[in-house]
């Protein structure tokens, strides 16, 4: 199989994996709360992905640059998720999803500036479809008829995780292309559990869910499971393909989460937004060709 059509794979499964994710991620971060939602999801992919790289690991040999770059990708996938689950805590759904495409925008971007990929007009169409989109789709317009520009709530948030994101995914590149997808997706995981205990002894966020139903619990757990899987597929395909291919296949992982987030959350956007949100994925397929 060509690295193109794995690469496109690896992009669609991610999309599946995150859109899944990032929905039961905004449906309890209104439950339990952003912090506690995030941290016991990533715990729990955490020590999935351990189990796999015990089976198929079999050496570990880390270069200064991977072990440079490990703290810095955590703490930038860190602050992308902690800034996104709180867009999802106070905002709608299906709004802050379609707001958080504009990871792929950041990837690209930078993987343009830093890591010498090229874009084609198609690419760069898709681009620009998706900043169109994002910007319908995250503003309040019947608001700022009356009371002037401003966003829907949870929209600030969402791009500053996506700011983050973007960083993320071309340090990830870099490392994988390094030492490989498996290793790369256990030590980033475990590195962004650290820098969250970390986070929340400094800031006194509570971490105990022992008030929460095992249902919850069960399904933040499978949640983790299927994020880290994401990450672990996305990262696979990087060893073999190039970020500016499959991020922007990867993001229309809101297709997913907006879908979701109608259908059982009974979300409510306006025509305009409605529009931006169509926009913004279909500059994403866009992005992919």
């Amino acid at each position: 199989m060509s690295p193109t059509i794995l690469s496109i794979l690896s992009g669609i499964a991610g999309m599946f994996g995150w859109g899944i994710y990032d929905f039961l991620g905004g449906v309890f971060a209104k439950q339990i709360g952003s912090f506690k939602s995030l941290f016991w999801s990533q715990l729990a992919g955490s020590v999935s992905v351990l189990l796999l790289a015990f089976i198929f690991t079999k050496s570990i040999s880390l270069p200064l640059l991977v072990i440079l770059l490990l703290p810095i990708a955590a703490m930038v996938y860190s602050a992308g998720y902690l800034f996104f689950f709180k867009g999802f805590e106070i905002g709608n759904v299906s709004i802050v999803a379609a707001t958080m495409n504009l990871w792929a925008v950041f990837t690209m971007l930078f993987a343009f500036i830093f890591m010498g990929q090229r874009l084609s007009m198609a690419q760069t169409l898709g681009v620009l479809m998706i900043i169109s989109g994002v910007t319908l789709a995250s503003l309040n317009w019947s608001d700022i008829k009356k009371q002037g520009f401003q966003f829907s709530a949870g929209v600030k948030e969402a791009i500053f995780g996506a700011f983050f994101f973007g960083i993320f995914w071309n340090i990830s590149e870099i490392i994988s292309e390094e030492i490989g997808w498996l290793l790369t997706t256990v030590l980033v995981k475990f590195g962004i559990v650290l820098f969250l205990l970390i986070f929340s002894f400094l800031t006194k966020k509570e971490i105990g869910i022992t008030k929460t139903s095992a249902k919850v619990i069960y399904t933040i757990v499978l949640m983790g499971i299927i994020e880290a899987g994401a990450v672990a597929i996305v990262n696979y395909g990087l060893t073999i393909g190039d970020a500016i291919l499959i991020t922007p296949i990867a993001s229309a992982l809101s297709i997913v989460t907006i879908t979701l987030a109608i259908i059982f959350l009974k979300d409510k956007v306006t025509k305009l937004q409605g529009l931006g949100i169509i926009t913004a994925i279909v500059g994403i397929i866009v992005t992919a060709f």
